[in-house]
C-alpha cells in the first residue's frame, strides 16, 4: 500500500480496493437474489440525518461502514420498485440477467456515444433496436438509440420532427410559421407538454372519444383549425398505452391522416408498446408501422433496470441531422460514416444503457418476453373480473393492457389517501390514488410476472 502514491490509491488494484469491490459486489449479489424483496418506505429528512449522519468526511468512513449504512438505512428509505406489490405509476421489474449485466456495464467503463469508442456495445444495442423496429413493422433501415427515459425520447423525437418540417418548408420556398405546433391527445403524457416548453412550441390538445381513444377524425379537425392561422403543425403525437388507463389510441386512423397531410407521426409507447409483442394484443397497435418515430421504455414492460428508453426513427437520417453536435474535437467522429448513438438524441455523453436488455434477451430469448408481458395482460383481465364481481367497488373502464382502474364506492379523497398509507405502513403494497374527470380512482399497474392474483385479491379485501 505504501508503494502506491496517495493520489492513485482510489484507482489502483490493492488489498483495500479489492476489499471495497468485494463488499459492494457481495451486497449487489444478495440484493439481486432476494427471495422476498422488501417493499420499504420513505423516511423524513430529519430521520435520515439522525440515522445516517456524517458519511462525507475528509478521510472517509471506509467501505464496510458505507455499504452497511446504505443497506441498513438508506436503501430501506427507498421503495423497491421491483416488489410485486408495487402497483403505482408504472413499475419496473428487471430480470435477474438484466440486473446482473447492469453491473457488468458499469464495471466495463464503456462510453456508448460513438462507434469509435464503443463499437461492440453499439452493435449489441442496435441488434435490440432493429429487433424492436421489425416487431413494430417499421421498414429495414429504421434505427435509433437508447436514451434515459420517455421524456428525453419524446423531446428528441419532436426536435427531429420540427427539423424535418423546417427542411420541407425551406425546400418548398415557404416561410417559417409564426408558431410551431404539436398536436396530441388531451390524455397525452405530461412529457409532451414538457418537451413543448423546452422547444418553445405550442401544444394543441385534442379531446378523446367516449372510448378514451384519440381518433383520426379529431386529429384532422385539429389540423384544419390551424389552416387560417399563422401556425403550423410539425408533429402529431399518438399514445400507445396511456399511463393512467393503459389506453392505445386509434393509431391506424391517425396514421392515415398524418400520411395524407404529410405531418410527422410520433408514437409515445413508453409503457404500452411492449404489448405489441404479444399476438393477442398486437391488433390494438395497427398503424404503428407508419410512425416516423416511436419510443418504448425497456425499464417498464421489457424488464430492464432503470434507465432505458428505446427511441426509433423510421428514417434515422432525420434524427442525425437534428442532433449531431459539431465541434473541432468531435471532427474525428462526425466526419466518419459510423453509427454514433449520440447523433440521434439530446445527448452526447451516454452510458450503454441498452446492454442489460440485450444480455437478458440474448440469454432468455424473445419468446420468454412475450410470455411475461402476456401474463400481465391476463392478470389484469382476471382482477378486473374480480372487481366487477365484488360489492362496493367497480371498474371505471375495462382494461386494454395491464392497468386496471377502479373506485371504492362512497369514499372521499381522504379515505383513499388513508387507505393507501395504511397499505404501505403494513408493507402489503404501494397503491396510490389517481384521478379521472375530477373523481378519485385507484389503479393497479401490473408489470411484474411475480405479481399474483392472490396478492391483488388480498389488497381488494382491505377495501371492504
Amino acid at each position: 500500500m505504501d508503494s502506491i502514491p496517495r493520489p492513485a490509491r482510489m484507482h489502483a488494484v490493492s488489498d483495500e480496493t479489492t476489499e471495497i469491490v468485494d463488499s459492494v459486489l457481495d451486497y449487489a449479489r444478495r440484493r439481486a437474489l432476494y427471495r422476498d424483496v422488501p417493499l420499504d418506505k420513505p423516511m423524513t429528512e430529519r430521520e435520515l440525518r439522525r440515522l445516517a449522519p456524517g458519511s462525507i468526511t475528509p478521510e472517509g468512513i471506509g467501505a464496510r461502514r458505507a455499504i452497511a449504512r446504505f443497506e441498513d438505512v438508506l436503501a430501506p428509505a427507498c421503495l423497491s420498485i421491483d416488489h410485486p406489490g408495487y402497483l403505482s405509476f408504472i413499475p419496473s421489474a428487471p430480470t435477474k440477467a438484466a440486473i446482473a449485466f447492469d453491473v457488468v456495464v458499469s464495471a466495463s467503463a464503456i462510453y456508448g456515444g460513438s462507434w469509435a469508442e464503443g463499437a461492440g456495445a453499439v452493435y449489441a444495442e442496435n441488434e435490440v433496436l432493429h429487433w424492436l423496429a421489425a416487431e413494430f413493422g417499421l421498414p429495414e433501415g429504421a434505427g435509433g438509440v437508447f436514451v434515459q427515459g420517455g421524456t428525453i425520447g419524446n423531446l428528441s423525437a419532436l426536435v427531429a420532427a420540427r427539423q424535418a418540417a423546417r427542411e420541407r418548408r425551406e425546400a418548398e420556398g415557404l416561410p417559417a410559421p409564426r408558431r410551431w405546433v404539436v398536436v396530441g391527445s388531451a390524455e397525452a403524457h405530461s412529457s409532451i407538454a414538457s418537451a413543448a416548453g423546452v422547444m418553445d412550441v405550442d401544444v394543441l390538445p385534442v379531446a378523446t372519444g367516449d372510448d378514451g381513444l384519440l381518433h383520426g377524425a379529431a386529429v384532422a379537425a385539429a389540423l384544419d383549425s390551424l389552416a387560417d392561422e399563422d401556425r403550423a403543425a410539425f408533429a402529431v403525437v399518438a399514445t400507445a398505452g396511456t399511463t393512467n388507463f393503459g389506453i392505445v389510441d386509434d393509431l391506424a386512423s391517425i396514421a392515415a391522416v398524418t400520411r395524407e397531410r404529410e405531418v410527422w407521426l410520433h408514437v409515445d409507447g413508453a409503457y404500452g408498446l411492449a404489448a405489441a409483442l404479444v399476438p393477442e394484443t398486437r391488433p390494438l397497435f395497427a398503424g404503428v408501422e407508419f410512425a416516423d418515430s416511436l419510443i418504448v421504455d425497456p425499464h417498464k414492460w421489457l424488464f430492464a433496470p432503470f434507465d432505458a428508453c428505446a427511441l426509433i426513427y423510421r428514417d434515422p437520417g432525420h434524427g442525425k441531422r437534428a442532433h449531431t453536435q459539431h465541434a473541432e474535437y468531435l471532427d474525428t467522429l462526425t466526419e466518419a460514416d459510423d453509427w454514433n448513438p449520440a447523433d440521434f438524441a439530446v445527448q452526447l455523453t451516454r452510458r450503454a444503457r441498452g446492454l442489460p436488455l440485450w444480455f437478458s434477451l440474448a440469454t432468455h430469448g424473445t419468446e420468454h418476453y412475450r410470455e411475461a408481458i402476456a401474463s400481465g395482460i391476463e392478470l389484469a383481465r382476471r382482477i378486473a373480473d374480480e372487481i366487477e364481481r365484488r360489492d362496493g367497488v367497480h371498474l371505471v373502464r375495462d382494461p386494454q393492457l395491464s392497468v386496471v382502474v377502479f373506485q371504492r364506492e362512497g369514499w372521499s379523497p381522504a379515505d383513499y389517501r388513508a387507505w393507501s398509507d395504511r397499505l404501505l405502513d403494513e408493507q402489503l403494497a404501494f397503491v396510490v390514488p389517481s384521478s379521472h374527470e375530477g373523481e378519485t380512482v385507484l389503479r393497479f399497474a401490473i408489470v411484474s410476472p411475480l405479481t399474483t392474483f392472490e396478492r391483488l385479491t388480498e389488497i381488494l379485501d382491505t377495501l371492504e
